[in-house]
């Protein structure tokens, strides 16, 4: 007798055939998963919309609604469920087409025991690997949230929606802390590349030498450490999108080979003459006015009309103050979260001496200070509180 694989998933049967219901109901019971049936594809769909499964293995022909629409139908429910098709009639055509509409796999009846059960743990495996990806993309997500409901913060949300699903070039434009790297990932998380790579380049913290390895790669042996070939940035982000943070710091040596990719989709790593071509989309971020250092030679004029299809402007935070409010409360549970105790409370009279403040380094200034009055406060965050701990 084979041994139970010891997974345990919530699996529904969807077949006309009473004794091949039961047949399939009895191994997968006994490899520990929990079964449920349906007679025909309508009772499946209604169950399947009803309910969450991690696997369902259904048959293609039956009455009322056959297995291909039963699939049709579920894949507009955007739900994780991996479908493993059955058939009698199995036919290589048959198998291409629910492969197309989505099948995880098609297996032909009787179905070969040990296929069976490798075809579940891989299908179980999948769904885990999928609802996984969507927790973590989930937290991601809320860490990376814009918030606010002040006018200039809802003409930044309006802006990204409409610029999101296009391929045009953005230059974010803002003081240091001001949430730049947030307006970049919303871009990314809702164009058309969410599912490829978003690549970061910090070009103030990369010394002039070396920027042009970071960002085009280099062979090995082009320079002294270059002990191996290095894929660069823009190859990484090949297919998704390459954020160039402080950009108005980059080397004008690096900004022309910048130019050069962005005009011909193509790149050279450092010590080699071969052309590569990437498909990246260039998002870039400046805390400095780039037309005044055009004017005193340190900004190509030329990479400044190329990055800037697209400007958008990010407020300074004191330039909306009505959003204290509610990034305060958001600073108190994601601290509360990191601390695993629950969030504080905060008088209304801390939120206006914060309001009072002037706020230089902006949204991240407020998060640090957030976190020292949850240290340093009582129980609850008082105007006290932040006379002491705040007003620094």
């Amino acid at each position: 007798m084979h041994k139970p694989i010891n997974i345990m998933a919530r699996i529904l049967i969807i077949d006309d055939e009473a004794s091949i219901r039961y047949a399939l109901r009895e191994i997968l019971e006994y490899e520990k998963h929990k079964v449920e049936e349906a007679k025909d594809g309508e009772e499946g769909l209604a169950m399947l919309s009803k309910d969450d499964y991690d696997i369902a293995l259904c048959d293609i022909k039956m009455p009322k609604m056959d297995g291909l629409e039963v699939l049709t139908k579920f894949s507009e429910l955007g739900k994780n469920t991996q479908f493993i098709m059955i058939s009698a009639h199995g036919t290589i055509e048959t198998a291409v087409e629910a492969t197309k509409k989505g099948a995880y796999e098609f297996i032909t009846k009787p179905p070969d025991l040990n296929r069976l059960l490798i075809t579940v743990k891989n299908a179980l495996d999948k769904t885990s690997l999928l609802k996984e990806t969507k927790t973590l993309k989930k937290v991601i997500s809320k860490k990376y949230e814009i918030i606010g409901e002040s006018q200039a913060i809802k003409q930044i949300k309006d802006d990204i929606e409409k610029i999101a699903k296009t391929d045009a070039r953005i230059l974010i434009m803002g003081p240091n802390g001001s949430g730049k790297e947030l307006v970049c990932r919303q871009i990314h998380e809702q164009s058309e590349r969410a599912t490829m790579p978003l690549v970061e380049v910090n070009c103030a913290a990369i010394p002039s030498e070396l920027i042009e390895s970071e960002l085009f790669g280099h062979e090995k042996g082009s320079f002294t450490g270059a002990i191996k070939d290095k894929k660069g940035k823009f190859e990484q982000a090949d297919g998704g999108t390459l954020f160039l943070d402080e950009i108005g710091d980059m080397s004008l040596s690096a900004q022309a080979k910048v130019l050069r990719a962005l005009q011909e989709q193509k790149i050279t790593r450092v010590g080699s003459d071969k052309d590569i071509k990437v498909n990246v989309r260039v998002i870039a971020a400046t805390n400095k006015d780039l037309k005044e250092e055009i004017k005193k030679g340190n900004f190509r004029e030329d990479l400044f009309h190329r990055l800037g299809v697209i400007v958008v402007k990010v407020p300074s935070l004191d330039e909306r103050k009505d959003d204290i409010p509610l990034l305060v409360d958001k600073f108190l549970n994601d601290i509360a979260e990191d601390y695993r105790n629950s969030p504080k409370k905060v008088d209304k009279d801390a939120i206006i001496l914060l309001q009072e403040r002037n706020w230089s380094g902006n949204i991240r200034e407020l998060r640090n200070v957030v976190e020292r009055l949850v240290i340093m406060g009582g129980t609850k965050i008082t105007a006290d509180d932040v006379k002491k701990y705040a007003m620094l």
